[in-house]
């Protein structure tokens, strides 16, 4: 998480934000600011509380790191790379800017894009590499938010006498930060866009269902959104598993005292054995997801796709999209590529295909596709690819405006066997193709054909975040046009078709606790 080699040309950038002054970098032509907190460390009496709103500073504080990561899970060695940077300060945000002008006038600033990362609402840190903003921001003549959020139990278990939700405070209140100073840094507070890929997607589709994110951004762009939302229930149940782990109730009484890293290792424990808990915990334990936004009544009163289709973010224009092949990626990280099986086909189209006729309905949609191909095509679209296009359809249905588009250029890199995976949009979007985890799946050299993709994706985003449309027609229910991004893009009617009549009359409810 080492920030990009400053540019020594010119005076380092200053801005002065409601907390105190800053001296941030100037890098690629940019400002920088790195590191800032936009709320109080969630730790002692605020562990487990929603965010508070962070206190002054004086003189001048120093804006060229990134603020240390809140716990992570163990996967992908996110927990070694978090305790690389120690430190209880993990609310907070870094701006990328290519116009520093302190206070312009209203009206007159850059629109501003804050992006909320993936991460399976297990893990997740600003400071990656792949996030950096710089060729956005320049690029694009945006403003560019990234932050951190609680992630795994800090931020999404449903512990007793805590709020539900803390991941999601934390993603208001750093929108809140950004509403009250980005003019500092040059940016339109009224022209803010939200843009998430994964488990950040997904944040943003419970933030479009929340009262208290009204107002705070004005388009949102969501990738590959997953439909998994947790019922209080099943929340609760999970919660209790990763307690349970130290010997110890699921409430803020027995957890606050244990060091947070300890609590993130109990999670991992019990991430290892979902198989122990399918019973229980349905298809939230077969996908081996522990962590989502919860139902609670009180923070997330309903899911995004009841919300949207009775109005709630009517007036916010949509940007929504998948990738092709989004199970690609999983089935790799199994081992399956190449061995899926009958049997382990016919297994996920029993779990995860809608309704008592789902799996007959798959494979007469699909007759002669292979078992891999059955069980990739359910998977991918119980996950990300029909929650993402439900999302459009419901706010079209409740009189809004979307844009979708599909991903469908396949993966150069690791020899080309992962097609259009899930997470190749986040390096084509940023134009990191060279930087970061995702970065294998360009290959080691960027080619033409990646890079003029990315910059037509990046020239959509920023076009969407200035203007509000991407560049193709909105979707409707009759032509359903989309834009397929791919080394030659081109708008047509929705390609997966067959998957969107099979899920048609779905509703995505949050996933209950089947059996107790």
């Amino acid at each position: 998480m080492t920030p990009a080699v400053p540019d020594p040309s010119g005076p380092r950038p200053r801005a002065r934000v409601s907390a105190g002054a800053l001296l941030g970098s100037r890098e690629a032509g940019v400002a920088v600011f790195r590191g800032i907190p936009f709320a109080e460390p969630p730790v002692g009496a605020q562990r487990f509380a929603a965010p508070r709103r962070v206190r002054g500073w004086s003189g001048v504080r120093e804006a060229v790191s990134y603020g240390p990561p809140p716990p992570q899970a163990g996967v992908f060695g996110m927990d070694a790379l978090a305790r690389q940077s120690p430190g209880d300060d993990w609310l907070t945000v870094n701006v990328w800017s290519p116009e520093p002008e302190p206070e312009p006038e209203p009206g007159a600033g850059l629109p501003v894009m804050v992006w909320i990362h993936g991460g399976a609402y297990a893990i997740g840190m600003s400071g990656l590499p792949e996030y950096d903003g710089a060729r956005l921001a320049r690029d694009g003549g945006v403003v560019v938010v990234t932050f951190n959020h609680r992630v795994g139990i800090e931020g999404f278990a449903q512990v007793e006498g805590a709020v539900a939700n803390r991941g999601l405070l934390d993603q208001v209140a750093a929108l809140e930060w950004v509403r009250d100073n980005i003019r500092a840094f040059g940016g339109d507070p009224d022209r803010v866009t939200v843009f998430g890929q994964s488990a950040g997607a997904g944040s943003i589709a419970a933030l479009l269902a929340m009262e208290r994110a009204a107002g705070l951004f004005g388009r949102a762009i969501v990738q590959s959104a997953p439909g998994t939302y947790f019922s209080a229930e099943l929340a609760a149940d999970i919660a209790a598993a990763c307690a349970a782990e130290l010997g110890l109730r699921p409430t803020v009484e027995d957890l606050s005292g244990v060091p947070p890293h300890r609590l993130a290792a109990a999670g991992d424990a019990v991430a290892a054995k979902t198989d122990q808990w399918t019973r229980r915990w349905g298809p939230a334990a077969h996908r081996g997801v522990l962590f989502a936004p919860v139902v609670d009544g009180e923070v997330l009163v309903r899911t995004p796709w009841q919300a949207l289709a009775e109005g709630a973010g009517r007036g916010i224009e949509l940007l929504v999209g998948h990738t092709r092949d989004e199970q690609r990626l999983f089935t790799a990280l199994e081992g399956l590529l190449g061995q899926v099986t009958e049997e382990q086909a016919a297994t996920a189209l029993r779990l995860f295909a809608p309704g008592p006729e789902g799996a007959d309905r798959y494979r007469e949609a699909f007759p002669t596709a292979s078992p891999e191909e059955l069980y990739e095509s359910v998977h991918s679209d119980w996950l990300f690819r029909m929650p993402t296009l439900h999302l459009a359809q419901a706010a079209t249905a409740a009189g809004g405006r979307a844009y979708v588009y599909e991903l469908t250029w396949p993966a150069p890199g690791m020899g080309g066997i992962l097609g259009a995976c899930h997470g190749l949009d986040v390096p084509l979007v940023f134009g990191t193709l060279d930087r970061g985890q995702p970065a294998a799946l360009i290959g080691e050299s960027p080619s033409p054909e990646a890079e003029s993709l990315s910059a037509g994706m990046r020239s959509a985003w920023t076009r969407f975040a200035a203007h509000g449309a991407p560049g193709w027609p909105a979707y409707d229910t009759t032509e359903r046009l989309v834009q397929l991004f791919d080394a030659r893009p081109v708008v047509t009617a929705y390609p997966e078709r067959s998957s969107e009549r099979i899920w048609r009359h779905h509703t995505f409810p949050a996933l209950p606790l089947i059996s107790r």
